[in-house]
């Protein structure tokens, strides 16, 4: 009887990694109740001692009195402080073992030593010894988030955990535990699928919340359904520069479902946003196709009226120029919640770039931002010039680059002194930025040098005029033009 051919099966094509190469691998140890050996009394031994009773373990620490610096003594009563030097005898029994050591002979027994106890250690500020490796750490336990660099760069992971702990509510502690608590009720209760997804996605989504949970919240939570409507946030992306969002904004983007974004929003904003949220262009710029605002608003609406959180990203601040009191009123009239998470405008983002006050009490005692343009393209035509005219008001022409020679001749015509400072600026806070600084006599004329499309400002009055360092009042037209 013939034998079968045995079939080789080879696979036409290796699956990606899902992981990439990591320089450690992030564990979380369990130390309540458990026996850690500290050995050295100096202040970097004191920081890990503290977190490690933080963590619940039992320490002993060995230093002579004379080793132990101010702040381990005032540790006396939470660990256990042995006046001798250290023996291998110690570390027996230990769940992990911390020393503070600096000669590598001694360094290297310690580790050996260890080994042999069978327990995992760490030589303080020496990665070459450490078999574990403290990392950076953001608390808000029972959620705990841990920063490795491999001990590389460690002042690069604490600057790492301090933009994290900005984006951390404090309350998403009471919210962790909160989960903790219910979760057997969940898992009891709602069926594994949609449903119980659901319910955590909802306790996640009030966690990022101002407000930390209510007695209530405990099993009333569990019971209530999830919302018929969703709900919309107005975000103010800012000018384009990602770290002038607020700190607000960049929550909002990580819980949104769907964000409807302005042409001007940069992508450096967009890449902070939750990786699974739908985006969708609706912006307007000047010489392109636009959406119509009342497609803007019933697209909120109909995402709103599915359950979704709407984020609808707007450049700028949403209150100023943004259309956002027609936007809420109809989202109101339907009954959908909505909120403003404001953002930093680009008048302002520009007096900090060049480091001029808009309100510089020697000769500007108001700021306005004005409308560069109509519904229809144009100037408005209920604008008081007389009023704009007068230089020690700091006027910023918001959407002006078109109507700037219009709005230069009206300046003259109300009185304005053709050597008034002016400021043109476009795509501000951006790497591509571009400034002209001049008077209003030139403006028009250098005006001719930046694009139709891009979003552009038109700032004139007295206090720009000022040096940016000195605050030196005034230069005169020569000296600006010499320094274009």
């Amino acid at each position: 009887m013939a034998r079968s051919a045995s079939i080789e099966l080879v696979p036409t094509q290796r699956l990606p990694d899902r992981m990439a190469p990591l320089a450690v691998l992030p564990l979380f140890l369990d130390l309540r109740g458990k026996r850690a050996v500290v050995i050295g009394g100096s202040e970097p031994a004191c920081w890990k001692i503290e977190l490690l009773a933080a963590a619940g373990a039992q320490v002993d620490v060995y230093a002579p009195v004379a080793d132990r610096c101010s702040e381990l003594e005032a540790l006396a009563d939470r660990v256990n402080l042995i006046d001798r030097h250290w023996c291998a005898a110690d570390l027996q029994g230990a769940a992990f073992a911390v020393a503070d050591i600096e000669h590598d002979d001694e360094a290297k027994a310690f580790v050996e030593a260890a080994h042999a106890a069978g327990v995992p250690s760490n030589v303080i500020d020496k990665p070459e010894f450490c078999q574990l490796q403290f990392g950076a750490i953001v608390n808000r336990s029972p959620l705990v988030l841990g920063i490795s660099t491999a001990g590389a760069a460690p002042i690069l992971g604490q600057a790492v955990r301090r933009r994290i702990e900005m984006l951390l509510p404090r309350t998403l502690s009471d919210w962790a535990q909160l989960a903790a608590t219910i979760r057997p009720k969940v898992m009891a209760r709602l069926p594994a699928g949609p449903l119980r997804r659901a319910f955590w996605e909802r306790l996640a989504e009030q966690a990022f919340g101002p407000a930390a949970p209510e007695a209530e919240d405990h099993d009333a939570a569990l019971l209530a359904p999830a919302p018929s409507h969703g709900r919309v946030t107005l975000v103010g992306a800012g000018p384009g520069d990602a770290d002038l969002l607020t700190i607000k904004a960049v929550r909002a983007l990580q819980s949104a479902d769907v964000i409807l974004f302005d042409d001007l929003v940069s992508g450096e904003v967009l890449e902070l946003a939750r990786r699974e949220a739908k985006r969708m262009l609706v912006g307007k710029r000047a010489g392109r196709d636009s959406c119509r605002q009342e497609d803007i608003n019933q697209t909120m609406l109909k995402l709103a009226q599915q359950g979704k959180h709407v984020v609808r990203l707007k450049s700028g601040d949403p209150m100023i120029f943004g259309r956002a009191g027609e936007e809420i009123a109809m989202l109101e009239q339907h009954g959908i919640s909505v909120s403003v998470v404001p953002g930093i405008s680009a008048a302002l983002a520009l007096a900090s770039g060049l480091g001029i006050s808009l309100t510089h009490r020697d000769c500007a005692q108001a700021v306005r931002f004005v409308t560069g343009h109509s519904r229809k393209g144009v100037l408005p035509d209920n604008l008081d010039w007389r009023s704009l005219a007068d230089p020690a008001t700091t006027n910023i022409y918001y959407m002006s680059r078109r109507t700037l020679p219009d709005i230069v001749q009206r300046l003259l015509d109300g009185g304005m002194a053709p050597t008034t400072p002016a400021v043109i600026a476009s795509d501000i806070s951006l790497p591509n930025q571009k400034t002209w600084r001049g008077t209003i006599a030139d403006s028009t004329t250098a005006a001719t040098d930046f694009d139709l499309s891009s979003p552009t400002l038109f700032a004139v009055g007295t206090a720009l005029g000022l040096k940016a360092a000195s605050e030196v009042y005034y230069e005169q037209p020569a000296a600006l033009a010499a320094s274009r």
